[in-house]
């Protein structure tokens, strides 16, 4: 699980984990604990304690705790038994834990993520897009934070999305303005609790003590 945390400064975070959790949060959370479980990660006697504490739980965070040293696939349900070129709309559904998509994954025409209290981080800088244009309809009630890594050349347009709790945030150089546009993201939909970031992967020790930028390290690779 990827230990990767987006930071608040308004005390977004606190918020989110003492909302109120609902019937049907508690069996989501009971059902991720069974499936551990019977993949060998929990004992028999370590499930029933925390699927106990589970139905019990009367937040977000106590029950985003219960979960937070399972490991959650990377591969959207819809696409794990289906090898080989990707599908033209893919939807994932996050839940307490971290999806993180990276290397030379195939990007769809259109990405549908609906988040509840878990992390996404889409990794793009190594993508392979199968079109010029990717449309990401964005859901995140509750709680989590989408985090997009881009490469130069990757433009994201967030202004159809509509945010009541969390914000956006773009953490790209200055210097990308000046590099030709390649791919295009529209991201839509709604946050009701979370954060989008947009940024540039982070340096490496070697370039941070070279005084090389993420771009840089973009432009050795093309």
């Amino acid at each position: 699980m990827s230990d990767e945390k987006v930071p608040t400064d308004d005390g977004t975070q606190d918020e989110q984990a003492a909302m109120r959790a609902s019937d049907a949060d508690r069996e989501q959370v009971a059902e991720i604990l069974r499936d551990a479980a019977g993949d060998g990660r929990l004992t028999l006697e370590e499930v029933g304690e925390r699927v106990e504490a589970a139905l019990r739980a009367r937040t977000v965070g106590e029950l985003a705790r219960l979960t937070r040293d399972l490991p959650v696939s990377p591969v959207p349900a819809e696409s794990r038994d289906q090898p080989g070129r990707g599908k033209d709309v893919v939807e994932i559904d996050q839940r307490w834990g971290t999806l993180h998509r990276s290397g030379a994954w195939e990007v769809p025409r259109r990405l549908e993520v609906r988040m509840h209290g878990g992390d996404v981080k889409l990794d793009f800088t190594e993508a392979e897009f199968s079109h010029a244009r990717l449309d990401l309809d964005v859901q995140i009630s509750v709680g989590g934070n989408l985090v997009l890594v881009v490469r130069p050349g990757i433009v994201v347009h967030t202004d159809d999305l509509t945010v009541k709790v969390g914000e956006v945030k773009y953490r790209n150089p200055a210097s990308d303005a000046q590099a030709p546009v390649e791919r295009e993201v529209y991201v839509t939909g709604r946050l009701k609790g979370g954060d989008v970031v947009v940024r540039h992967p982070r340096r490496t020790l070697g370039r941070w003590l070279r005084g090389e930028d993420a771009k840089n390290g973009a432009a050795e690779k093309s």
